[in-house]
């Protein structure tokens, strides 16, 4: 037997039936696209790491645009972070390319400074200190040699930059009893070196170096250093400007020659001047 299906009294509150709920706002594409576009900017400011600036602010960018799609669909309520968001990745991608066009011409200026140091480091030629007469052959006694050759003693070589080393020849020298460098039985010799500077930019002097080796051996001549010898060059030249420095060193007894080589500097290529004993 059936049941009778019992209506609610009349007046009775009728029972809720909610409706689905609401979308939840999707808003993490313009809050991402935000915080790439503000560490982007910071980025692409760093000369080194202005590429990986410009990769965030396209990221920041492409976040950005479709964060703001999503705001207009109403499918995310963050409209203003995804302009924000946006507008911070273009001002990286501008930076990054400015930053780049930046660092490209400060290489750019580097390697020609470089160059240019090296270039200034090739001796342009080498000239005798004076004219002696012809020879039998109708070559010139004293003939300046050529830069890859020795050069002999009063000859000077010219760099590229107009610096010039002159050598003189080689004097006796009697070192004192507080004199380093100097051994018992052995022979001292002093030079005088010349730098001159003609160009039109002062001149470092202060990384000269003054090398030697005696005989036919070549052993090395040390460096004497005493009251008046082996102090070395120090501060710049101006154009124009000479300055001078004599150096001894100490030689075999029985040497004949003495080979002093001369750089003016870590960019300079050195030069050797033959010396007779």
């Amino acid at each position: 037997m059936s049941q009778p299906t019992q209506q609610p009294p009349y007046g009775a509150p009728q029972p809720y039936n909610p409706g689905p709920a609401p979308a939840q706002a999707r808003n993490g594409l313009g809050t991402t696209a935000l915080v790439l576009g503000i560490i982007g900017l910071l980025i692409a400011f760093v000369p080194l790491l202005f590429w990986l600036g410009g990769i965030l602010g396209l990221l920041a960018l492409i976040f950005g645009l479709v964060g703001l799609g999503r705001a207009k669909r109403g499918e995310a309520t963050n409209k203003g972070v995804a302009v924000a968001g946006t507008v911070l990745a273009a001002l990286t991608l501008v930076a990054s390319v400015f930053m780049g066009i930046v660092t490209v011409m400060a290489v750019d200026e580097a390697v020609d400074e470089i160059n240019k140091a090296v270039e200034a480091g090739a001796p342009k030629e080498a000239t005798a200190a004076a004219e002696e007469p012809a020879d039998a052959t109708g070559g010139t006694e004293g003939e300046a040699p050529a830069v890859d050759e020795t050069l002999a003693a009063g000859d000077s070589v010219i760099y590229d930059d107009d610096v010039t080393v002159t050598v003189s020849a080689p004097k006796a020298y009697s070192p004192s009893e507080f004199a380093i460098g100097h051994t018992s039985g052995n022979k001292a010799y002093q030079v005088t070196v010349v730098i001159e500077n003609a160009g039109t930019e002062k001149f470092d002097s202060t990384l000269t170096t003054a090398d030697a080796r005696a005989g036919k051996e070549g052993v090395e001549a040390e460096q004497i250093f005493d009251d008046t010898v082996g102090g070395g060059f120090d501060g710049t030249i101006a154009p124009g400007k000479k300055a001078t420095v004599v150096y001894a060193f100490d030689a075999p007894a029985d040497a004949k020659t003495l080979t002093v080589e001369i750089s003016p500097g870590i960019s300079y290529d050195s030069s050797q001047w033959e010396l007779t004993l």
